[in-house]
This record gives structure tokens, C-alpha cells and sequence, in this order.
């Protein structure tokens, strides 16, 4: 564990989250996603010294997406995101695949601190939700190429 990765956490509700989503859309015929993000937690006894910790959590609604073009809707412009994406697909060999993947969305337009708040994550998000590949992105426009990047037919 390095000493960045003690900065984020993960509530026990969000891994069991995060373990339940991804059993759960192994047997899906569609696609489906969610978005995680950082949310702060404030030390009430030392806040004035204590930078405070970051848990990465699902949105406040807990939105399931169907369709990539609904995920590009709800990205912000400058901000990061961990996208948890399970995708149906058929590989050019005819065989289905539902690939398991994380997008790591990161518009050019986001600031520093951001920037490295969320590539200080990344490795951690991988490993707790537990993802095969990670696929950066930078644009809402970046998901159309998602299909072919899994390796659709």
C-alpha cells in the first residue's frame, strides 16, 4: 500500500456495491455502467489541520446506465471520473464477451490537483472494483470508439 492510497477509502457499503455490480452485470444482455467519483468526508475533530479524507463512492442516485450515449451526458466538462462499465459485445469470432471495464475519464480542461487526485486513485479503483482494463478517455465523444476498443465485431 503506498502512502497516497491511504488519502482515499472506500465504505464497506461501496465495495459491496461495487462486488454486487459487477457479479450482477456478468449474465446482463445489455450494457450497463456506473459513475464513481470523490466525495469528501470531513474530520470533525481536526478539520482545521486533517486534509480531509476521500471516499470514492457512486453517485448520490445510484444511477445504473444502459447506454454509453447517456453516460456522456451526465460527465462534467472539468472534472474526473471512474466509469464501471460491464459491455455485451460479440468478438469477431462470433463468441459473446461481456467485458468488466473502468473508464478513466479525464477532460483536458480539469485542474492539476484534480488531475492527480484521480491518477493517485486509479490503481486502487481498479483493484476494488476489480476490473480487467482500463480505458482513458477524455471526451464524452471518446465512447462512441468503446465498442471497438473492447474489440466488438
Amino acid at each position: 500500500q503506498s502512502s497516497e492510497s491511504r488519502l482515499y477509502t472506500f465504505s464497506q457499503e461501496s465495495k459491496d456495491h461495487l462486488r454486487k455490480f459487477r457479479l450482477g452485470t456478468s449474465r446482463s444482455n445489455d450494457p450497463q455502467a456506473v459513475i464513481c467519483m470523490f466525495v469528501s468526508l470531513r474530520n470533525a475533530t481536526r478539520n482545521m489541520i486533517d486534509r480531509h479524507t476521500l471516499e470514492i463512492k457512486q453517485d448520490e442516485e445510484k444511477t445504473v446506465y444502459k447506454d454509453l450515449q447517456e453516460i456522456g451526458d451526465d460527465l462534467p466538462d472539468h472534472s474526473p471520473r471512474f466509469v464501471l462499465l460491464s459491455y455485451p459485445l460479440t468478438l469477431p469470432s462470433g463468441r459473446l464477451s461481456v467485458p468488466y471495464v473502468m473508464l478513466y475519464y479525464l477532460p483536458v480542461t480539469c485542474n492539476a490537483e484534480l488531475r492527480m487526485l484521480y491518477a493517485g486513485a486509479k490503481e486502487l479503483m481498479r483493484n476494488t472494483a476489480e476490473v480487467g482494463k482500463i480505458i482513458e478517455i477524455e471526451t464524452a465523444d471518446d465512447l462512441e470508439e468503446i465498442p471497438q476498443k473492447l474489440g466488438a465485431a
